[in-house]
């Protein structure tokens, strides 16, 4: 099954080497003793990243094309009709090229072209969120959220860095610090120029969301597996008013499996190898901790454990001394570079309890299928979630469940499975551990957040479920279906025929992306404050003066809001809870104390 089966995962049938050349196989040779250039082990990989980021990138520069009023709804949907429209056009060819291959093509070519759209694919999801937001907030100059919310007080960080002040409390100083260097490159001393700052890189990154996952997935997995997780995942969790906090989620649960994978062969590799290695699994450790710490929080527990048990204790002092090497680099790389936001979490972190609750916090722990944010759009803890048809989980918890049930009982010697389900078993703990506190504590301490690594490691078993099934089935196969006698270099299942099955597979997986990408953007169509949604945040961003002081192209009122100048400060804690999407007099009731405020309906 060469199209779909693994190559390398960390399983038992990882003997062949890592899978990132393992499908670099070479096409032709121009003469003998010569090696073609696709045989290089870098050119495959990198003309992989080159596609995917370019696909998402050029998606989103292509959306600057479609000329639309954001603020009503035909205007809305023509221009998402429009973005189907430029998907399709791109997609369909490369599709087409796809099955062509699969059907007529050469094996070595149809590998190469499958690798070259997969990672176009998954530059094309997250590129059309990303042009979903550019139709957004098209007319005006801010981002997401305007001058309300979490953009304002990234906008404080950054502007706090723009005048010499160094970091912002416990948050990860990365983005914002990025944000406060791009703000003078691009805008200078313009007023408001941070909050400008913040559109572009909400937009780019949520562009980048998608390559990364694919290429983080592909040091462990072949192209199919890896966007069947890298796709899903990034539409379902990418947040482009925050795109920098989930992206890191994404690419860190298959960057702690290839740590890992390396850990047990370290016994193969030089001293010299093995430092630079760790060294540079550190600094990407230490890059993505001060991009967003949050899910290191939840991911150590379980992978610290999985990491002991992984050790090569009983493999001899040799092996012992180069794991150690190994793990040695990447802790000390990792903690020098982090060191500026390590020191900060442990100077200040016990003074900046999270006291912030709403919808998710309402409704019963147990449930980690769906995420509310306190953009509730009406929906309250009695109707939120929908109940399911068996004990109140849906058909789709059941069908996800006993995927992960496939892929702990088949695959539970992959080394990815290991570390999601130990990734999984310690944010489940700390979940509860929290949750469970808050009355007492009045604190959340954002426990709801692990929600979606929770549910990102439910997809990461079920699929390698899927993974196990397939390859134990092809080995099945051709133990017991081979006729007695026959040619053992002859497949049971013709490799034409897999070749094809995973041709169409991908098909459905790229209108999924669409469709599910479309979906996401359609959440952050502008939408006035009414309605408690997720399009709030852009209609905000066309309420706001540009900086000749008019109001943006587009702007639903005719007296906006004057540029707001302001440098972080951490808030005094009132050791309270704070309960949003709660009506005062329901305050009582959900929260335990009267409402601090009065004729306000919702807060």
């Amino acid at each position: 099954m060469t199209d779909l089966a693994p190559r390398a995962s960390g399983g038992s049938a990882a003997a062949s080497g890592p899978t990132r050349a393992a499908d670099a196989e070479p096409l032709t040779a121009t003469s003998a003793g010569r090696r073609p250039w696709t045989s290089r082990i870098w050119v495959l990989p990198v003309a992989e990243a080159v596609v995917s980021v370019v696909a998402a990138l050029g998606y989103t520069l292509l959306c600057t094309r479609i000329g639309v009023n954001p603020m009503n709804r035909l205007g809305q949907v023509s221009g998402l009709a429009r973005m189907q429209l430029f998907a399709a056009v791109l997609g369909l060819p490369l599709l087409g090229v796809l099955l062509y291959t699969a059907y007529r093509g050469r094996p070595s070519r149809h590998q190469l072209v499958k690798r070259l759209v997969c990672a176009a694919l998954a530059g094309l999801a997250t590129g059309v969120v990303a042009g979903g937001i550019v139709v957004a907030l098209r007319g005006t100059p801010w981002p997401l959220g305007g001058q309300e919310g979490d953009p304002s007080v990234l906008v404080e960080m950054a502007n706090s860095f723009r005048a010499g002040e160094g970091m912002s409390g416990i948050y990860p100083p990365g983005f914002p610090a990025l944000m406060a260097v791009w703000s003078k490159v691009r805008y200078g001393d313009t007023i408001g120029g941070t909050g400008f700052a913040l559109k572009d890189m909400q937009i780019f990154f949520s562009a980048l969301v998608g390559p990364m996952a694919y290429l983080a997935w592909r040091l462990l997995l072949r192209p199919f597996w890896a966007l069947l997780i890298a796709v899903p995942a990034a539409v379902l969790f990418l947040d482009p008013i925050r795109p920098y906090s989930h992206v890191v989620m994404i690419v860190l649960l298959p960057l702690l499996g290839y740590c890992l994978l390396e850990l047990r062969r370290a016994g193969t590799r030089s001293m010299k190898s093995l430092m630079l290695r760790g060294a540079g699994m550190g600094l990407i450790f230490a890059v993505l901790f001060l991009w967003y710490s949050g899910w290191y929080v939840w991911a150590a527990p379980g992978v610290g454990l999985l990491a002991l048990f992984t050790f090569p204790w009983r493999a001899g002092a040799p092996v012992v001394k180069r794991a150690a090497v190994y793990v040695g680099s990447v802790l000390l790389t990792a903690g020098f570079f982090g060191a500026p936001l390590l020191y900060q979490m442990l100077r200040l972190g016990a003074q900046t309890p999270d006291r912030y609750a709403y919808l998710a916090v309402y409704v019963d722990p147990a449930y980690i299928m769906g995420f509310a944010s306190d953009r509730a759009a009406g929906k309250t803890y009695m109707d939120w979630p929908a109940s399911g048809e068996m004990a109140g989980q849906s058909g789709f918890a059941l069908l996800l469940l006993f995927g992960v049930g496939l892929g702990v009982g088949l695959g539970l010697r992959n080394v990815m499975v290991r570390t999601a389900a130990a990734t999984l078993a310690g944010a489940w703990l700390a979940r509860f551990f929290f949750a469970s506190q808050m009355a007492q504590d009045k604190a959340v301490q954002l426990y709801p957040r692990t929600t979606w690594i929770i549910l990102y490691c439910l997809m990461i078993l079920c699929v390698m479920g899927m993974m196990a099934v397939v390859q134990r089935g092809s080995g099945w196969a051709e133990r017991t279906l081979r006729p007695a006698g026959g040619d053992p270099a002859k497949r049971v299942v013709p490799p034409r025929v897999v070749r094809q099955l995973s041709a169409g597979l991908l098909c459905a997986l790229a209108l999924f992306a669409t469709m599910g990408a479309s979906w996401s953007v359609n959440r952050y169509m502008p939408a006035p404050q009414s309605t408690d949604s997720m399009g709030l945040d852009a209609w905000r961003a066309h309420a706001v003066k540009k900086p000749d002081g008019t109001c943006p192209r587009f702007s639903p009122v005719k007296d906006c809001s004057d540029i707001r100048v302001k440098r972080w400060k951490q808030y005094e804690d009132d050791h309270m809870l704070w309960c949003a999407n709660v009506v005062a007099k329901d305050w009582p009731a959900i929260c335990g104390r009267r409402a601090p405020f009065k004729d306000k309906s919702v807060e």
